[in-house]
């Protein structure tokens, strides 16, 4: 295939190309991943507008978690480029109060000097238990590590300050796939189901045994459902 569509895959907070690693490869055949940086820009808008700038004039859209806030900022700011839409495990919703509260609490350690990263206390909320002492779980912890301190206090600001997205999901008109870990507890199923109800004709997917990080936790069935999207 000479024709192959960009591809542009959106990570999460803290994480980094090694989130859609599997995917950039096993794809390739019929798609030119592109894996976005979002480690440098403090909202979400100026996140979008930074892809934007660097991206073909018409792609597939992927994005995870965070990376489900700014591909959301992408249709607001350029909906016209973006050719399909693929959202893991993200909520067009903004945080409930107890979820602000957590993230002001991540930001006034990190003022204090204290950046631990994903630390094995955490792991438990971004992958399924099965993973949590797992080759997995180190490279989550190693992921993190490497996008690092700095980066962490843009992206909470970013998310923290995010816009509802749920008024915009009835313009989405593109062939849009939502996928969600039957177990995830940041973003449980709950917010895909709400994301699925505002987009008409989303197909959602559920991956068992799985948290918030499916493009890791389980690579093949995660690829086999954007290898339907990127060709149906």
């Amino acid at each position: 295939m000479t024709d192959k569509q960009p591809l542009l895959l959106l990570p999460g907070l803290l994480c980094d190309e090694r989130l859609w690693r599997d995917q950039a490869r096993d794809l390739a055949d019929i798609a030119a991943p592109i894996i976005a940086d979002l480690s440098l820009d403090n909202s979400v808008a100026s996140m979008a507008a930074r892809v934007l700038a660097d991206a073909p004039p018409r792609f597939a859209l992927a994005g995870l978690s965070m990376g489900g806030y700014v591909a959301f900022e992408i249709l607001r700011q350029q909906p016209e480029r973006v050719s399909r839409l693929a959202l893991l495990d993200t909520s067009a919703a903004p945080d409930s109060p107890a979820r602000a509260e957590q993230r002001r609490a991540g930001l006034r350690l990190l003022e204090r000097g204290r950046f631990a990263g994903v630390t094995q206390q955490l792991l438990p909320t971004l992958v399924h238990p099965r993973h949590v002492h797992s080759e997995i779980g180190t490279e989550v912890r190693a992921m993190a590590q490497r996008v690092g301190a700095q980066a962490y206090r843009r992206q909470q600001t970013a998310i923290a300050q995010r816009p509802d997205s749920r008024a915009l999901l009835a313009s989405i008109a593109v062939s849009t796939l939502i996928v969600v870990g039957e177990d995830d507890v940041l973003t449980p199923p709950a917010a895909a189901e709400e994301i699925q109800r505002g987009i008409a004709g989303a197909v959602l997917a559920r991956i068992p045994d799985c948290g918030h990080l499916p493009t890791m936790e389980d690579p093949p069935r995660t690829n086999r459902l954007l290898r339907q999207w990127l060709t149906g």
